[in-house]
């Protein structure tokens, strides 16, 4: 059962997406990373690309995120996602979209972000494509700090030929989390 950890909205259960098409954060992970993100999610704009259920959109919100956009393909997901946002009484904070990760960091968000969360389908290169988009985004400035969940074996050495530089890295069982910035104009 996934529910929100902490915040306005802790202990509330989510409803998730039926079916394979989305794989929810277990708690422990989802914790590990706001831990890594505590100070930087209160007042912040969120973004959260491949959402799925929202889980990890709703927990910066309940965190104190100022707003969140949820960029989702999956139409039983985007109804997933506005559920969880009326449950918790965070719909008022968020924008939903149906839209495609890349689609949205290139056009969808229209104002600097402070936050990028990418969960996206594992080994189909879709890291390295958003990292492409968000170099050129005007929605990813020198201070957002961009985290890609991906697999374990997944190699980032590409991202600095992108621009960006790996600050952190969290290892879990399977994946992990891999938080980068942009490197700043010389």
């Amino acid at each position: 059962m996934l529910r929100v950890i902490a915040g306005s909205a802790r202990s509330l259960q989510l409803k998730t997406v039926e079916g394979l098409t989305t794989r929810p954060t277990t708690d422990r992970i989802k914790e590990t990373l706001f831990n890594v993100l505590q100070t930087e999610v209160p007042g912040s704009v969120f973004v959260d690309l491949f959402s799925g259920s929202g889980a990890i959109g709703i927990e910066a919100l309940s965190r104190g995120a100022e707003k969140t956009y949820f960029f989702e393909t999956d139409k039983n997901a985007v109804a997933c996602i506005e559920y969880n946002l009326k449950h918790t009484r965070l719909f008022e904070k968020a924008s939903v979209f149906r839209q495609d990760a890349v689609t949205a960091l290139r056009y969808g968000v229209r104002e600097a972000v402070d936050i990028v969360f990418a969960d996206p389908p594992y080994g189909q290169g879709f890291d390295e494509q958003l990292l492409a988009v968000a170099a050129d985004s005007r929605a990813v400035t020198e201070d957002t700090i961009i985290v890609i969940e991906e697999s374990l074996e997944r190699d980032f050495s590409y991202a600095t030929a992108l621009g960006f530089d790996i600050f952190k890295e969290k290892v879990y069982k399977t994946n992990k989390h891999v938080f980068l910035r942009r490197r700043e104009s010389e």
